[in-house]
């Protein structure tokens, strides 16, 4: 994954600091507030606002498909000799399996001792758009399931929005594309305009964000009145605090067991995990934390391959998302999830959260994929947490920064391929210059 660096020649001139009110989150933040006024004021109005939202989900669910096919496939057929690489890439995803399925077991546990959706009491069928049918729980046997896994048409698994199917399509064609070596790469160039170019349908459908988010609270207001925003706060808090579990059980354990402080690593990379806090997008500091990683000490191969590897498959914070907002959806809407459903939750989101983009908005789109993949919770819930979705992307990007940052460090560390010398040093005093 190549991210030019512009030189002095080619750079652009400095820009002139945004203004608080050309942020999207302040934006966002902005139309929640008036979609509050206008749903408690004006509710016959608010109850029309709703296909803002609607159209905002679309947006997202009409590209979601190519883009975790792009993501996967350039993804994996970048790593040209596999043979050489395997042994890292093989560590790497383990590690990456087993923090991710921690990370949604500690979502799922949380959210399901705190409840913050439970008495919301919402008719899944107010939600649903016309012609938009209610799923009633699906009780998926694990035969089911793994047949499911395989499309009988590529094209149709595309056409549907399956993206359990897409997924694997995309895994297989990407190990295609690999085993061409240098003859592939005319396809990965291809691959890779495409996805920038949906990367631009994303960027723009998040500048109507607030917009969407203005009709989805109005709505919400207006037809469940003010009492609902309540559960909306206590979902932000929880997952805060998930979160903050998350860096305190799982992170700073891992980081003590490979040698290095994570609060002195999170110092070191403290300018990348402001900057998205704001922008919401991981993919905007790839560049930097790229540079900073190999300034640690660590060998080049090992952040070539594990840093981009990561930004696909190892989405930390985003388990803790998806888990969390998933069965909110489920308690708001009063649809009951016993340890079956949330088992079989489980397995689809070890599957779905490894199709997340590092860019604003796609955690949105693999969560309405998500959900229609469970055939149980309405996709069209989504527009109960739009309004909070921005506050609740600043901590899980955060999170993924972080845990992909340690990852690459623990892989490094089991390949003996960190200067644990340089490393020390540049965590003690090399933050100053970061």
């Amino acid at each position: 994954m190549a991210h030019p660096t512009p030189t002095s020649a080619t750079a652009p001139a400095a820009r002139r600091p945004r203004r608080f009110y050309q942020d999207l989150t302040f934006q966002v933040l902005a139309g929640m507030v008036l979609g509050v006024a206008v749903g408690a004021l004006a509710p016959d109005i608010g109850q029309q606002l709703k296909p803002l939202g609607d159209v905002f989900i679309r947006l997202i669910q009409m590209v979601v498909g190519l883009i975790i096919f792009c993501t996967v496939t350039h993804g994996i057929a970048s790593v040209r000799d596999l043979s050489k690489v395997g042994r890292i890439a093989i560590k790497a995803i383990v590690y990456f399996e087993v923090v991710t399925t921690v990370a949604l077991v500690i979502g799922l546990v949380t959210i399901n001792l705190l409840k913050p959706g439970v008495g919301m009491n919402i008719d899944p069928a107010l939600l649903h758009s016309a012609g938009e049918a209610v799923h009633p729980a699906a009780h998926m046997t694990l035969g089911e399931f793994m047949l499911n896994l395989v499309p009988k048409s590529a094209v149709e698994a595309f056409a549907q929005g399956e993206i359990l199917q897409i997924l694997v399509f995309s895994v297989l064609f990407a190990c295609g594309l690999a085993s061409l070596g240098d003859r592939a790469q005319p396809v990965l160039n291809v691959v890779e305009t495409v996805s920038q170019s949906l990367f631009w349908i994303i960027r723009v459908a998040m500048k109507l964000a607030p917009i969407a988010a203005f009709g989805a609270i109005a709505f919400t207001v207006a037809k469940f009145g003010l009492h609902s925003l309540v559960p909306l706060a206590a979902l932000v808090g929880e997952f805060y605090l998930t979160c903050v579990i998350f860096f305190l059980i799982v992170l700073a354990p891992i980081c003590w067991y490979a040698g290095f402080s994570l609060l002195k690593l999170m110092r070191y990379i403290r300018d990348e995990l402001i900057l998205v806090i704001g922008t919401n997008s991981s993919e905007s500091v790839f560049p930097q934390l790229t540079g900073k990683l190999r300034k640690l000490g660590v060998e080049e191969s090992v952040v070539g391959l594990v840093l981009p590897t990561a930004y696909s498959f190892n989405h930390d914070g985003t388990c803790l998302y998806f888990a969390a907002v998933s069965v909110f959806l489920a308690q708001a809407v009063g649809i009951p999830m016993g340890w079956q459903q949330q088992l079989s939750l489980l397995l689809v989101l070890l599957v779905t959260s490894k199709g997340g983009a590092g860019v604003a908005g796609s955690a949105i789109a693999v969560l309405a994929m998500t959900l229609a993949a469970t055939k149980s919770i309405p996709v069209s819930s989504i527009a109960l947490i739009l309004g909070v979705h921005r506050i609740l992307a600043s901590a899980f990007v955060f999170t993924n920064i972080a845990g992909n940052c340690v990852a690459t460090l623990v892989v490094g560390k089991w390949e003996n391929a960190i200067d644990r010398g340089r490393l020390q040093h540049e965590l003690d005093t090399g933050y100053r210059d970061a």
